[in-house]
């Protein structure tokens, strides 16, 4: 075992399934004490933890809805109550929804996106940079997408991606923001990687359109898989990212149908 996360304290929103709880397993690995943040997922939350348990460090499961605000400081405040620190913070949870092409948007749908990916980062950032700032330590890795970087050829992602995009910016400011307390605030955006959200809540014809067409447009020609992009994340919070702050790190395997790939 490497343990470059070692007696470190790491909250993990979304960590019951896909990356989140990829993020979590290794990061456990890598010596971190880990809380699992969950919302609706309780079973598959307590199964994390108890892989946890049984194979690396000290685990414990929390359920809370981080676009709301207080839930996410409690988050935070039983963390730290129960370890004496949180030293990480991986801003993982997530929604995906659809929303059409711009003549037939659902906005309805913006407000989850928004107050899930969008707010949900802030709220969950705003809880614990006060604890990292008496501290004078903290990472903050947040999971955006590449969806939110440029302009695929693939239309009718815009509400979806202009959540991610501002995830980006946000991460930028965070870290203009936190640096000088010595708070590393950075992102990553991942491709399509095999997760639920990303494929298997879809029809079967849906996802086998899907899985073609990525793979024909990255340069891998395959998915990612979801330790892919946790260990990732493992290295922007650990130590050995010291000089990495406020950055997107693309994880997408080469993606070849974008304007840009610019942030």
């Amino acid at each position: 075992m490497r343990h470059m996360l070692k007696d470190r304290v790491a909250v993990i929103t979304g960590a019951s399934r896909g990356i989140g709880r990829a993020c979590a397993l290794v990061m456990a690995r890598e010596g971190a004490k880990i809380i699992v943040n969950y919302n609706s997922s309780k079973e598959k939350a307590e199964s994390v933890v108890d892989q946890i348990r049984e194979n690396f460090e000290e685990a414990f499961s929390y359920q809370a809805d981080v676009s709301d605000p207080e839930q996410s400081k409690n988050i935070i405040e039983e963390a730290n109550k129960k370890f004496g620190s949180v030293d990480i913070l991986v801003n993982n949870a997530g929604v995906l929804l659809g929303g059409g092409q711009l003549e037939e948007l659902n906005l309805d749908n913006l407000k989850k996106l928004w107050d899930v990916n969008v707010k949900g980062v802030l709220n969950c950032s705003q809880a614990v940079a006060p604890l990292m700032k008496e501290q004078g330590y903290g990472r903050i890795v947040n999971i955006a997408s590449v969806a939110g970087i440029g302009t695929a050829s693939k239309p009718g992602n815009m509400l979806y991606s202009s959540t991610k995009a501002a995830v980006i910016v946000i991460t930028k400011n965070m870290a203009l923001e936190l640096g000088s307390y010595g708070i590393s605030v950075n992102a990553v955006a991942p491709g399509l990687i095999k997760t639920d959200m990303g494929l298997h809540e879809k029809p079967i014809n849906e996802q086998e359109e899907r899985i073609k067409y990525y793979r024909d447009h990255t340069i891998l020609r395959r998915l990612g898989k979801p330790e892919e992009i946790a260990e990732v994340v493992a290295f922007l919070a650990s130590d050995r990212a010291s000089f990495i702050i406020g950055q997107t790190v693309t994880v997408d395997g080469g993606r070849i149908d974008y304007i840009t790939h610019s942030t």
